[in-house]
């Protein structure tokens, strides 16, 4: 497969997403007024609470069997990785460009969370579709693909609140807490999922009451258009945001789009060596993207963690999401060359 097809289809997914998010920048102007600060703040409430959940837990439910556990074990730690590495390379980046201190938290926060979530469940699918994808049959790469995404946005959420969790655990459980509405999906995808009884039951065309898996579907379908236009109306904030040294901006970026992706080859090739990873090209493929995302959008939960500036975290965003485009359009390009 030549590369020229493989840049093609790695570059329709990220036009689908700069065409939506701009969709929502528009909608969240004050002349239109569609998408404001109190409208996605319900509709995030709503994506939270309902189309996520429901999301996470029907593709998990139709790809988690015990055989699939043999191969998936290895996706935590895989984030782990991405998470420490960039937590290291964002300290680096503190001591080169010696932020104001309540910059701090922020710039950490933005090497070492990348959006796990939505901008797999954007890209994934869109790849399984293109015709010069290398990952076979279009429905069972969609299937598996949503299953692999939906993990990794369950065990990111995981992430974001792990200091949390430290803190409840060092005076007392806190299960409301604990258990966040995507991890409940994820727990209820891995129930339905692994027991046979209740798989047979809910999964599948003539399952009796497939009727539940139909509607959680229907549900989680509309996760990922809301949460791309939710994503758009944040980054209007960055137009009108506050100044932030040039030096920041372009060390997250580094850290980001060039150092943790190249880190990812070899820690993934390094596992795949190891026995670690399976020889399946598709879930390689989602193991390197998750080194080469942007900073995830609810960074606002992990800076308000520091104490850090909504408006400089605001200017972050829109830079290091208008420069997403061209380095995830060439990064799915070369990890799709390197799987196939």
């Amino acid at each position: 497969m030549g590369l020229l097809d493989l840049f093609v289809a790695a570059s329709m997914p990220v036009l689908k997403v700069l065409l939506v998010t701009g969709l929502g920048l528009i909608l969240a102007l004050d002349r239109i007024d569609l998408l404001g600060d109190d409208a996605r703040k319900h509709l995030n409430n709503i994506v939270f609470f309902v189309f996520s959940p429901a999301l996470v837990s029907s593709n998990l439910a139709k790809t988690i069997t015990y055989e699939s556990m043999k191969k998936l074990w290895f996706m935590p730690f895989n984030i782990l990785i991405t998470f420490i590495i960039g937590s290291i390379l964002g300290w680096a980046v503190l001591q080169i460009t010696r932020p104001s201190q309540h910059l701090r938290g922020l710039v950490v926060g933005c090497c070492a969370a990348g959006n796990l979530g939505n901008m797999l469940l954007i890209i994934i699918p869109a790849v399984c579709k293109e015709k010069g994808s290398p990952f076979g049959d279009p429905g069972i790469c969609h299937t598996y693909g949503m299953g692999y995404a939906s993990l990794s946005m369950a065990q990111a959420h995981l992430g974001t609140k792990l200091k949390q969790y430290m803190e409840n655990l060092s005076k007392k459980i806190n299960l409301k807490t604990l258990l966040a509405p995507s991890t409940t999906g994820a727990i209820a995808g891995f129930i339905v999922g692994l027991v046979p009884q209740i798989r047979k039951l809910m999964i599948g065309d003539v399952a009796p009451l497939r009727v539940i898996e139909n509607s959680a579907i229907l549900l989680g379908d509309g996760a990922i258009p809301l949460l791309t236009l939710i994503m758009g109306g944040n980054l209007l904030k960055g137009l009108t945001g506050s100044g932030i040294q040039k030096s920041l901006l372009v060390g997250i970026i580094v850290v980001r789009y060039i150092i943790l992706p190249l880190i990812g080859i070899v820690a993934v090739k390094g596992a795949i060596r190891l026995g670690l990873v399976q020889h399946d090209p598709l879930y390689q493929f989602v193991l390197l993207l998750q080194f080469a995302l942007p900073p995830a959008m609810n960074i606002g939960t992990i800076t308000q963690l520091f104490g850090a500036g909504e408006s400089e975290c605001s200017v972050i965003m829109l830079w290091a999401y208008a420069l997403a485009s061209i380095s995830l359009t060439l990064w799915t390009t070369f990890f799709m060359w390197l799987v196939a």
